[in-house]
């Protein structure tokens, strides 16, 4: 990897200026996703929202996904639709719709693409909802687009996404069928235990703000 690597270095001149509008579009990005849960709270209403994080990709991850997705370097920025991300964990199933709708109704950047892995999960057991935005960024140059990727999950899709995240780099994607079918097993008790809370939501709701009280 490190010989290939340093070969595509030049696929871009200088990394630190390249990554900066996609740090700038995440981090402009999660202050408005908490604006957004705030104003749920300012108004005393349950926020779909509970958490948001974000990253840039690093280049040597850029790079290594290029080399086994079998990625030239003249479509990069078009087959790597994940170097700035952004994830917003939420309660409930329902909450990550509400979250999707929110941002397909905003005009302050453009949803591409969506892919509902809630509904169509991967074979895995794989459960999460993407968008993909193309998302404005003010430069001193002027304004450039760049394209970001929102993961909308639930907490228990996380938490499976995560080990999996693990077993997929210790196994290059080639799972035992053992694990695989843990794996599954695994995913289909977490969207079970989304299932029976968002059954009980209302009462969850009610006890989040009696705790909130005190």
């Amino acid at each position: 990897m490190g010989e290939e690597f340093n070969k595509d270095k030049a696929l871009v001149e200088d990394w630190a200026l390249f990554l900066a509008p996609y740090g700038q579009a995440v981090e402009e990005l999660k202050l408005k996703l908490k604006s957004i849960r705030q104003e749920y709270i300012d108004l005393d209403k349950h926020a779909p929202i509970e958490f948001v994080t974000g990253r840039v990709k690093t280049p040597e991850s850029i790079l290594e996904k290029m080399a086994v997705r079998h990625i030239d370097n003249e479509n990069f920025l078009y087959g790597v639709q994940d170097i700035a991300g952004v994830r917003v964990m939420c309660q409930f199933v329902e909450d990550i719709y509400e979250v999707a709708e929110l941002l397909l109704k905003r005009t302050d950047f453009k949803v591409v693409m969506i892919r509902d892995y809630i509904k169509n999960h991967k074979p895995s057991g794989y459960r999460s909802y993407h968008m993909i935005l193309e998302y404005p960024v003010e430069r001193i140059e002027g304004n450039i687009s760049v394209i970001v990727e929102v993961q909308i999950r639930t907490l228990a899709m996380n938490f499976w996404a995560t080990i999996e995240h693990s077993l997929n780099y210790k196994y290059d994607g080639k799972y035992p069928v053992e694990i695989l079918e843990r794996l599954q097993r695994a995913s289909e008790a977490a969207f079970l235990l989304d299932e029976e809370m968002s059954q009980i939501r209302e009462e969850i709701h009610e006890a989040t703000k009696l705790f909130d009280s005190k």
